[in-house]
């Protein structure tokens, strides 16, 4: 039997990685006290895939799990996870009764989402109060009246809080003065839910960031988005702690070719080589989520070394510049990877392209194929073929 043909594009995550992370994050959060961690796996699982990310969390210590969409909390239930699961993104009319019947913690912003679940009860409720983001969450104006609801439902027996929960807007900047303000508004909304005779399990309110930068943030719980995968949510501020990247992004050259001085690359020939070169066709572009804006600014890996991405970025595929060198059709390329060998890093694709490293892992997709391996198992071929799986990202 023949080896088969690698793919011409693909993602390859390390569910050890993923596994590595959750366990470093754990023990970060828990040392000054009783922590628990929610990694955070909405987004398909950050681009890594949900549910392969979801189990490697779960088997590092994950004692929670927490996804945008009632959608995404039914998928997990469905490839079998039981745990603690959080899901916090509505809109009127949304399945709440499929989600109450999985056990799924359901989130509400206002009185009447409450009312609304409430309507399918008994539910498992957190409720999420806006303390300075200005996006979801209930504003200043409305959480006695929110309290005071939320807990005549619960004497009712028609929900349950669970918890009570804000996000930051700027925790990947130590220095800002919403940190603090937002922390002491998230201090007044438990004393109001307090008050108003609620006493939930979980108080949450840091993210990555805060995670790694703002210890007084952890209360009982911490959710941990971005460095569940190994990227540094807070760039030139977080400690080094021993993250390790999970995802590769890799393709095979299609061709390559020489280029004459004066002669343009791509469309718009936005890019013309100085001298005689060659150049390489890497087959991927911005229908697998390479950003567009990456044409002339970010560079790849090619035997050995960085060779910058010449002209403009194309739907289906971009060029790479050579340096001089025809390495064969095949020849592996790394768009970006943990850069333990020098490789571009997802961070660096983020500086490249003026965005975040959450942006390039999460957009990647389209064409490509996702294979998860686990680094941590044996490396004997048997085994390798047992522990891969591969599927298309949706």
């Amino acid at each position: 039997m023949s080896d088969p043909v690698p793919p011409r594009a693909e993602v390859v995550v390390d569910l050890a990685a993923v596994r590595h992370n959750v366990r470093i994050l754990k023990d970060l959060v828990s040392v000054d006290g009783p922590v628990q961690l929610m990694a955070v796996v909405k987004a398909d699982g950050y681009g890594h895939g949900m549910v392969e990310v979801a189990a490697a969390a779960r088997d590092a210590g994950a004692d929670w799990l927490g996804v945008a969409t009632i959608e995404e909390a039914l998928e997990l239930r469905a490839a079998g996870d039981h745990g603690p699961l959080l899901c916090w993104l509505s809109a009127p009319g949304d399945d709440f009764a499929s989600a109450v019947a999985a056990g799924v913690e359901v989130t509400a912003y206002s009185v009447a989402e409450l009312e609304e679940i409430a309507a399918v009860g008994p539910a498992r409720v957190q409720i999420k109060v806006d303390t300075g983001l200005s996006r979801g969450g209930a504003p200043r104006t409305e959480w006695e009246h929110l309290f005071e609801v939320a807990s005549e439902l619960e004497q009712q027996g028609r929900i349950t809080v669970t918890g009570v929960w804000s996000h930051f807007a700027a925790s990947d900047e130590p220095a800002h003065p919403a940190n603090d303000a937002q922390e002491a508004a998230f201090r007044e909304a438990l004393a109001l839910a307090d008050k108003a005779g609620l006493d939930p399990d979980v108080t949450h309110l840091a993210n990555s960031a805060a995670a790694l930068l703002r210890p007084s943030s952890h209360f009982d719980l911490v959710r941990c988005g971005i460095a569940t995968y190994g990227l540094d949510p807070a760039p030139g501020t977080s400690p080094r702690i021993g993250l390790r990247p999970a995802m590769i992004v890799r393709a095979r050259l299609v061709m390559s070719k020489v280029v004459r001085a004066g002669e343009g690359v791509s469309y718009g020939h936005t890019w013309h080589a100085d001298e005689d070169t060659t150049v390489g066709v890497v087959p991927a572009g911005y229908g697998e989520g390479v950003p567009r804006a990456a044409g002339n600014s970010a560079h790849v890996w090619v035997d050995d070394s960085r060779r910058p991405i010449r002209g403009r970025v194309c739907m289906d595929q971009f060029v790479v510049d050579l340096h001089g060198e025809l390495p064969p059709s095949g020849t592996e390329v790394v768009l970006f990877g943990p850069g333990d060998l020098g490789e571009p890093t997802a961070q660096d694709w983020a500086d490249a392209v003026d965005t975040i490293s959450y942006e390039i892992v999460t957009r990647v997709g389209g064409r490509l194929t996702r294979r998860h391996v686990d680094t941590d198992a044996e490396t004997d071929d048997e085994t390798d073929d047992d522990a891969a799986s591969e599927r298309t990202p949706r």
